[in-house]
């Protein structure tokens, strides 16, 4: 049994077919793939991110991929354009927060970012294909495999699954990423950029900074081991 996960991909498509391909050579066409979110904002192609993603689920891949918090700023600012996501310590809105990403996404749709919100709004609401709305606005907030939890951010210590909110599954990084707490499984998260993947005893980070333009993490998760996959092949992660 074997589980392939890829890390925050932040509108790099280019990137995701790439991790993909490793994934493919590793296990093959039909290999399970959970995706830990941010499929939008920062890099160059969102909108083809999620047209790809939906593509290969309706072809029937065994493709899994979970809701990052900037995946809730899209549909959030089409449905409910005042909307401030309140794990914003700024309180900035996502379209003037100059480190969300927003303007590369919308440009990704042919929309001018940088007109009025009320122009911008429209535009959004006429380029913005509904379906690829829906798509990220029903985004699960988890998936457990039998080898791993796959989430976003993480999770709450000490919270059964079902009560965990989804603030913490989106957001959380304080109480989750200082904690050696036992989670019943290994739980495979990304939100929290760094120079690259790193497995620890209770987690996996493979948010290895796709979105500042270093390489999108894929690794393939095993009973007993975790491997990062490089256009070398299998590299084992060792416990940090």
């Amino acid at each position: 049994m074997r589980l392939y996960a890829i890390g925050d991909i932040h509108g790099q498509l280019d990137l995701l077919k790439a991790a993909h391909q490793r994934i493919f050579d590793d296990g093959g066409p039909d290999a399970v793939i959970a995706h830990v979110g941010d499929l939008i904002d920062r890099g160059p192609d969102s909108r083809g991110v999620v047209e790809y993603l939906m593509q290969g689920q309706r072809a029937g891949r065994p493709w899994i991929v979970t809701r990052g918090n900037h995946d809730r700023f899209l549909p959030a600012f089409l449905n409910s354009p005042d909307w401030i996501d309140p794990g914003l310590s700024s309180g900035q809105h996502w379209v003037d927060h100059p480190g969300l990403g927003a303007a590369a996404t919308l440009r990704s749709y042919g929309v001018d970012p940088d007109q009025p919100r009320d122009a911008l709004l429209r535009d959004a609401r006429a380029a913005v294909p509904a379906d690829h709305a829906r798509f990220l606005a029903a985004l699960p907030l988890w998936y457990l495999h039998p080898l791993a939890l796959v989430v976003h951010a993480g999770v709450r210590p000490g919270v059964d699954l079902q009560n965990q909110a989804e603030g913490d599954l989106v957001w959380i990084r304080q109480g989750f990423l200082d904690s050696d707490a036992d989670h019943g499984t290994l739980v495979v998260h990304g939100h929290t950029a760094l120079e690259a993947p790193r497995l620890y005893r209770n987690r996996l980070n493979l948010d290895g900074g796709a979105a500042y333009g270093r390489p999108l993490s894929a690794a393939v998760i095993e009973q007993g081991a975790v491997h990062l996959l490089t256009d070398s092949g299998r590299h084992l992660m060792r416990v940090d």
